[in-house]
């Protein structure tokens, strides 16, 4: 049997993960000019064409910003920058998942809320089908994963696609932290309880209800996660 060789970290790699810590350690501060190419270069010893690569890949992450006869500049991330920052920065630091919970925590509710009032019959099935395969699950991982179906679903249910962007750029900014947040999906049962009062209350169309229920699993599920990581 052929096994798939794993992707090796290119130099590209290294360099652009160095010079990104070195943005949030403020190595290089935001709003400031970085040294010019060939000195930069020889400092990190790589060529010049392998720092224009690393360059491209964080001026698209929203890091650097370049303009001709000027150079290559520090984006002020912390005030222009995007949510798409946030899986960068909570890898960087774990102190942002405090911040990004308390989003979760009224994006969440917020969602549960509307989903309550919008969700058609057949998003109402969605929902059950998924919330049973969180109970199901044979693992914690396929648990967790499961849960993230669920709160997918009830986002789509909104109707409104802006919901369903901001609960995937929620996912995406803990990923890097992922297996350290499993506490609340060690146990398939006491996870599929946890979240049913949330979809039944949805299915139910009652929107306080929903608010309420989801405001209580993700507080709940916040201090077993946080729990972890300490």
């Amino acid at each position: 049997m052929s096994v798939e060789a794993l992707p090796r970290e290119t130099i590209v790699d290294v360099l652009e993960n160095r010079l990104r810590e070195d943005i949030f350690t403020g190595r290089h501060p935001a709003g400031t000019l970085l040294p010019p190419e060939r000195e930069l270069a020889e400092g990190y010893g790589v060529t010049r064409t392998t720092l224009k690569h690393a360059f491209g890949r964080l001026i698209q992450a929203g890091l650097l910003e370049t303009r001709h006869g000027v150079g290559t500049r520090v984006r002020d991330y912390a005030r222009l920058g995007g949510a798409d920052l946030l899986p960068m920065l909570v890898r960087h630091s774990p102190d942002w998942i405090g911040e990004v919970f308390e989003v979760r925590r009224s994006v969440g509710a917020l969602i549960a809320e509307r989903a309550a009032t919008r969700a058609t019959d057949g998003q109402k099935d969605e929902l059950r089908t998924l919330l049973a395969e969180v109970g199901e699950a044979e693992d914690t991982d396929a648990v967790q994963l499961a849960d993230v179906e669920v709160h997918r679903a009830l986002a789509r249910a909104t109707g409104n696609r802006v919901y369903a962007l901001l609960t995937n750029t929620l996912f995406n900014a803990y990923l890097p932290v992922r297996t350290a947040l499993s506490g609340p999906f060690t146990d398939p049962a006491a996870a599929h309880d946890r979240l049913e009062p949330v979809v039944e209350a949805v299915v139910r169309g009652d929107p306080r209800a929903a608010h309420r229920a989801a405001e209580a699993y993700l507080t709940a599920t916040e201090r077993i996660m946080l729990e972890g990581l300490a």
